[in-house]
């Protein structure tokens, strides 16, 4: 090897290895500080892209998430509505049957009729009152029901279907106008009534089905979203341990490589022994 001053290949074989140990170094200390072994499509295009895309399915089901959890609060509000106006219409019962009483008085006939357009009023204050968000699938306000989100891609639906359960409409067929203030209007208050309770009953249960799919799905999509987020972890998470053991190694070499650049640098001094 020719020794010189203007040529130090061992200094530059050792700065070279000292540069490489501090590049490795420095990808180690961020892969500490992010937590990431990918942190940029630099790290790795593939994996950084394929994870990319993940991260937005999982921004996406946030949304269906979203989506479905007002679902469920709109479906909650008009079970509790729908529970209650069947309450009340068992109540109606027991004045319809009253009413049919034939040896009532006038003025107990009066009163009961009173009670029975009484709850008839708190019937048509409970339909409503059972909006959430603005959205209310018990007083004909809504069409055939609302659509909400089911999937990532915005292509699928789950609908809650509405119900009219507003007086006279198509499940409730008594009228806001109906009175039992004799037998033969108590007769077909009956009638109406025994209709009625029969159609809220059944559907109070196709609501409670579609309460209970909007929940498995809602439970489905949480499950969904955990494991995509797991996935995403496996692809681009850094493995701490192992990158701490490196830390400790590289930063070892790091003061060998600086202290045999060091060294490196000190040969051109031999030139001077050669010349005195």
């Amino acid at each position: 090897m020719t020794i010189g001053v203007h040529t130090n290949a061992s200094a530059l074989t050792a700065l070279q290895n000292l540069n490489k140990t501090n590049d490795e170094l420095t990808g180690v200390q961020n892969r500490i500080n992010t937590g990431l072994a990918i942190s940029n499509a630099k790290d790795n295009a593939a994996v950084w892209s394929i994870a990319q895309g993940q991260r937005a399915d999982i921004g996406a089901l946030g949304a269906v998430k979203m989506s479905l959890d007002r679902a469920k609060s709109i479906a909650e509000v008009a079970m509790t509505a729908g529970n209650s106006v069947s309450d009340l219409l068992v109540q109606l019962k027991e004045k319809v049957v009253t009413a049919q009483d034939p040896s009532l008085d006038a003025s107990s006939r009066t009163a009961v009729n009173s009670d029975y357009k009484s709850i008839l009023r708190q019937i048509t204050q409970v339909i409503q009152n059972s909006a959430f968000d603005g959205a209310n699938v018990l007083d004909n306000s809504i069409t055939g029901g609302i659509k909400f989100l089911a999937n990532a891609d915005a292509n699928s639906y789950i609908t809650l279907s509405s119900k009219n359960m507003t007086l006279g409409g198509g499940i409730i067929t008594l009228t806001a106008l109906s009175s039992i203030g004799t037998v033969t209007l108590a007769t077909t208050a009956m009638t109406a009534l025994n209709t009625s309770i029969t159609n809220v009953n059944q559907a109070l249960g196709d609501m409670g089905s579609q309460a209970k799919q909007l929940e498995n799905h809602n439970v489905f999509v949480s499950k969904l979203t955990d494991v995509l987020t797991a996935g995403v972890g496996n692809l681009v998470d850094a493995d701490l341990a192992k990158e701490s053991a490196r830390l400790q190694a590289l930063q070892v070499q790091q003061q060998l490589g600086a202290q045999a650049l060091s060294i490196a640098n000190q040969a051109p001094q031999v030139i001077l022994q050669l010349f005195k």
